[in-house]
């Protein structure tokens, strides 16, 4: 059983940054890919940022690559999401979660995902 919490939301002007953190409970943090989604008032939850277990290899589709960065310490059981030149668009909750498959063919879609946090809420006004 993996528990996880976000923190580190805000408000936040077009073209600033944050940091986002999603602290793991439990002992067995390295053995678990981690993502982040988010997820838009009447919109589907979508992949924002992945990792592997190490960290050695990430992954982040076209629309925040170059902008969105993940890293993780599992010394510290914590992984992070550093998000620069945010735009209105980026707008939503942002999630955290937890994964044992780290496929290519799955690792794009919620369901792949074992484990979640409650969210956080980012909001970029123009």
């Amino acid at each position: 059983q993996v528990q996880l919490a976000e923190s580190g939301g805000g408000l936040v002007q077009a073209g600033g940054s944050l940091r986002l953190s999603c602290v793991a409970s439990g002992r067995t943090f390295r053995n678990y890919a981690m993502g982040w989604f988010r997820q838009a008032p009447g919109k589907e939850r979508e992949f924002v940022a992945g990792i592997t277990g190490s960290g050695a290899s990430t992954d982040y589709p076209d629309s925040v690559k170059g902008r969105f960065t993940i890293s993780r310490d599992n010394a510290k059981n914590t992984v992070y999401l550093q998000m620069n030149s945010l735009k209105p668009e980026d707008t939503a909750v942002y999630y955290c979660a937890a994964t044992d498959n780290w496929g290519y063919s799955v690792r794009y879609y919620p369901s792949n995902y074992n484990y979640w946090g409650q969210g956080t809420q980012v909001t970029v006004s123009s």
